[in-house]
């Protein structure tokens, strides 16, 4: 694929981004996601086949979680409320996943593969023993947040501060992953 080709495809994923992320999955069509790129819903399955396919290119999502086994036993709540408010605020692609996750299996699907693959391991360095059940606990607290802070927008919760959400979740998190 040229430059040319690159730009377009960039277009359309930044498109379906801000598209999915506005309208969910399931509200979101590919006519929609072209008007927003500028370009003829044809280019769209052009380069990437099917809605579904767009789908999973637009939520490709990293967690890039740091190396825990570095981080004080004492400040690991902290450090993973920190380090997940920094991904969901720097990449729309896991908002746009969380809410279409809520209408669509394929999405739920697809949160549930993130975070078996990535933070999953994460917890097994610290805690192999229990970390299942500690990484879905982690999980239900960080998703949860995120719903209530970007996706459904509660004044409260949006209303806290970066410091504020760690000094509440941090303990939580400590919890899940140390006692």
């Amino acid at each position: 694929m040229g430059r040319k080709g690159d730009q377009t495809r960039a277009a359309i994923l930044a498109a379906a981004r801000d598209r999915f992320a506005e309208s969910g999955y399931e509200a979101a069509t590919i006519r929609a996601i072209a008007a927003d790129a500028h370009i003829d819903p044809s280019m769209v399955m052009r380069y990437f086949g099917s809605k579904d396919l767009l789908f999973a290119a637009a939520a490709e999502f990293d967690l890039r979680f740091p190396d825990l086994t570095d981080v004080p036993p004492g400040e690991l709540g902290e450090a993973l409320v920190s380090h997940f408010l920094l991904r969901w605020e720097d990449d729309d692609a896991l908002i746009v996943l969380l809410r279409s996750a809520t209408t669509n299996a394929e999405a739920a699907q697809r949160m549930t593969d993130i975070f078996a693959a990535q933070l999953l391991p994460a917890i097994a360095k610290i805690v192999p023993d229990d970390a299942p059940r500690r990484a879905g606990l982690i999980a239900t607290q960080v998703l949860g947040m995120a719903l209530c802070r970007f996706v459904l927008k509660l004044p409260p919760v949006v209303g806290l501060s970066r410091a504020e959400l760690v000094d509440w979740l941090g303990p939580t998190l400590q919890r899940y992953a140390t006692e």
